[in-house]
C-alpha cells in the first residue's frame, strides 16, 4: 500500500479523472473518517482507508473482485447489442475502472458471474488450463433419464469439437433438472451438450465456481457483493 493525495485516490477508484475529484474534494463532496477535506493535496494511506463521496461510504480497494448474481437477459459484454449489459448493474465508477466479466453467461443463462479489474485474475479463472470447475442446474424439455446422465457423463460430440465433451460430474435433480459440473467451458457448451444427448435445454443457471457457492452469498438477482479473500481462496482447486 502507499500514502496518495486525495485526488489521485478518488481518481485510482474510478470516481473520474484527477481534475474533476479535486473538483469534488474543493466542493466539500468527500469526507475521510467523518470530517469533510476540501484540500486535494492532502495525502493518505490507501490500506483499509474508508471514505465518502456524496455521502457513501466507500473503501479502497487495488483491486475489485465481485459476484454477481446475473438476471436472465442481460448480456455479458462491454457493448450489448440486444439486451442490457451486465455492467449497467454495477456502479458507474467499477465501469471506468474497466470490470469486466470473467467468461461470459448466455443472455438467458442466470446465476453466478465473476467480475473484476484484475488482468491476470481474470486470464486465470477463464483458462480451461486452470481446472476452475463450474456447476450449472439445466432444465429440460424431455424427463431427466439414467441414459442422459450417462451419455452426459460418457462425452458427446459436438459439432466443431476434435474430441468428445464429458461432464466431470452430473446428476439428477429432478424429472427435468440436472445438475452437471463442467471445466471447459465452451461456446454454449451445457445447451450444445444437451442437445447432442437428445434432449433440449430450457433454461439454465450457474450455482457454483469452483467452492464459491451463489446461496452462500445470499444475493438477490440483480445484485452484486465484494469477495473477500477466503471466498476468492474458494475459487482455486486444492
Amino acid at each position: 500500500m502507499s500514502k496518495q493525495t486525495l485526488d489521485r485516490i478518488l481518481q485510482s477508484q474510478g470516481f473520474g479523472t484527477r481534475k474533476w475529484c479535486a473538483e469534488l474534494i474543493a466542493d466539500g463532496e468527500v469526507g475521510i473518517n467523518g470530517a469533510v477535506v476540501t484540500d486535494s493535496r492532502f495525502a493518505f494511506e490507501t490500506g483499509g482507508l474508508q471514505f465518502t463521496v456524496f455521502g457513501e461510504a466507500w473503501t479502497w480497494r487495488e483491486h475489485l473482485y465481485l459476484a454477481l448474481n446475473k438476471p436472465a437477459n442481460y448480456e455479458c459484454s462491454r457493448k450489448p447489442s440486444h439486451h442490457p449489459g451486465v455492467l449497467s448493474l454495477l456502479p458507474e465508477q467499477f465501469i471506468r475502472r474497466d470490470v469486466q466479466p470473467v467468461g461470459r453467461l448466455d443472455h438467458d443463462t442466470t446465476g453466478l458471474l465473476l467480475m473484476s479489474d484484475d488482468g491476470p485474475f481474470i486470464h486465470k479463472q477463464s483458462s480451461p488450463k486452470h481446472h476452475v470447475p463450474k456447476v450449472y442446474v439445466a432444465t429440460t424439455h424431455d424427463p431427466v433419464t439414467p441414459q442422459l446422465v450417462a451419455r452426459l457423463l460418457g462425452g458427446v460430440k459436438l459439432h466443431d469439437e476434435p474430441a468428445p465433451l464429458t461432464a466431470l460430474t452430473c446428476r439428477m435433480l429432478d424429472t427435468h433438472q440436472i445438475e452437471i459440473v463442467l471445466e471447459q467451458g465452451k461456446y454454449h457448451q451445457v445447451k450444445r451438450m444437451l442437445a447432442a444427448a437428445e434432449n433440449h435445454c430450457t433454461a439454465l443457471r450457474r450455482t457454483e465456481i469452483g467452492g464459491l457457492k451463489l446461496d452462500a452469498l445470499g444475493l438477490a438477482e440483480g445484485e452484486w457483493c465484494y469477495l473477500d479473500a477466503a471466498q476468492l481462496t474458494l475459487l482455486t482447486p486444492s
